[in-house]
């Protein structure tokens, strides 16, 4: 086991006076673990804890499993805690697989018990084996380069880390350690069946591959630690492109020029931080398909154009701007919101109106909008706009379809829903923030001064 010792030293997996919570299953992967870190403990002056988990799946089988597991801490002196879990009502509840299900409660369960013993490791049994496995799976379910990196050899977790010290050895190396030092497996039936993904690829691909190159683990391993360096700092470098992305409650918009002018390696990164973020790191629906989709989107000739993601996420080019927005269902239209003078309001999208008396004209800005109460009917309407809307801006004689309006500042299709008009209580609209004031009379010292404040809109890597 010398390979093992000279990989935890070169990932520093675990420090003196450590503590370390072991996953044991009663498989020999999980038992050949606690009894190697057993060994290790005078060494590392480590406190082991083992931890044991039945998923409630395979009935008496399981339960005997945790009780052996349980028999060999005793023998070792190590601290037993047996873990119970209803993965199939929980698997009822969230209406997902029994894998997910399991993984789901399994690492919650673990993390308990991380936090009950203020440890600092969770070691789990993956060997080289499950590396290879792993890696393929991910290929072949057509991942992109970011997320086809195989095991992680450690990452954080409940306050600490996982740590696999087992990832150089191969399952044969395992058994035969087994073997040397009386160690006696029991063996998870559901093992066989090849209905599991991840079975049928130990079954039917593994033997073949290490047939070809019986050190094939060996650069898988190698592959993975250097292809999560090199994400790593792609990924720093990706999140320079989210400086120029703006991030607001129903999903996120940039210019595609700011957006092209770094490498594609960074844009499919940076695409890829967007989705994260937007599907709060629940991403396993996208693949590379997706990314070519939207690279070229940002390159089409076409002006207008529109990609539909999974889980109702549009992605939207509407001139010179991409921009994400989620379904609008029919209950999350925007509501009418009243205005009075001296109060403000907080819009749907996270930005403000406000409504102050004043005596003066200084609106400059087209973020800032003056009103004559005497000619202007309180409460204001803020509203999105409605079918037929038309306004008569200042400075021209006539009236001006809302739509034209959006078209003209080239206000992409999927944020025109959303964009807050200001109307009088008749419904005459007098402001679109932003873009364009309309034609009002000003003759009396009883004015209110309106600004829209975008700054409550979520932006730059939030």
């Amino acid at each position: 086991m010398q390979k093992v010792a000279a990989f935890i030293r070169k990932h520093g997996l675990i420090g003196r006076e450590d503590t370390v919570v072991v996953a044991v299953s009663g498989g020999p992967d999980s038992l050949a673990l606690l009894h190697y870190l057993s060994g290790c403990r005078d060494e590392f002056r480590v406190r082991l804890v083992a931890a044991s988990v039945d998923h409630g799946l395979r009935g008496e089988e399981s339960r005997k499993d945790r009780d052996y597991v349980e028999d060999i801490c005793e023998q070792l002196s190590i601290p037993f805690e047996p873990i119970t879990l209803d993965v199939g009502l929980h698997k009822q509840e969230e209406g997902i697989g029994t894998q997910e299900a399991a993984r789901d409660l399994r690492y919650e369960a673990l993390a308990r018990v991380m936090q009950k013993y203020n440890a600092d490791s969770l070691a789990l049994g993956h060997h080289g084996d499950d590396q290879i496995e792993t890696l393929f799976m991910q290929l072949v379910r057509g991942a992109t380069p970011q997320s086809a990196t195989g095991i992680p050899v450690t990452r954080t977790f409940a306050g600490g880390r996982i740590i696999r010290p087992f990832l150089p050895l191969t399952k044969n190396e395992i058994e035969a350690y087994c073997e040397e030092n009386r160690i006696t497996p029991r063996y998870d039936s559901s093992n066989e069946d090849t209905a599991y993904t991840r079975n049928a690829f130990r079954h039917h691909m593994l033997p073949f591959l290490k047939r070809q190159n019986p050190k094939l683990h060996e650069h898988i391993q190698a592959y993975s630690e250097r292809s999560r360096e090199d994400e790593a700092f792609l990924g720093e470098r990706a999140e320079e492109l989210l400086e120029d992305v703006e991030f607001y409650e129903n999903g996120a918009g940039f210019f595609i020029k700011s957006f092209k002018r770094h490498p594609i390696a960074l844009q499919r990164r940076a695409f890829h931080l967007i989705l994260n973020y937007l599907y709060n790191d629940q991403v396993e629906d996208i693949t590379y398909i997706h990314e070519d989709l939207f690279l070229r989107l940002m390159d089409g000739g076409r002006v207008n154009s529109s990609l539909d993601f999974p889980k109702g996420l549009i992605i939207t080019k509407a001139y010179d701007r991409v921009t994400f927005t989620w379904v609008r269902r029919e209950q999350d239209s925007a509501p009418l919101s009243e205005l009075y003078p001296d109060s403000h309001l907080t819009l749907w999208d996270g930005a403000q109106i406000s409504a102050e008396s004043t005596s003066e004209v200084k609106d400059t800005s087209l973020y800032e909008f003056t009103c004559d109460r005497a000619h202007v009917k309180f409460p204001l309407i803020v509203r999105t706009r409605q079918y037929g809307d038309r306004m008569k801006p200042s400075g021209m004689k006539g009236t001006k379809k809302i739509k034209d309006i959006f078209i003209d500042q080239k206000i992409p299709a999927a944020e025109r829903d959303r964009w807050p008009i200001v109307t009088d209580s008749d419904g005459v609209i007098l402001w679109i923030p932003g873009l364009k004031k309309g034609a009002v009379e000003l003759n009396s010292d009883s004015l209110v001064r309106l600004k829209y404040n975008r700054s409550g809109r979520r932006s730059g890597n939030a």
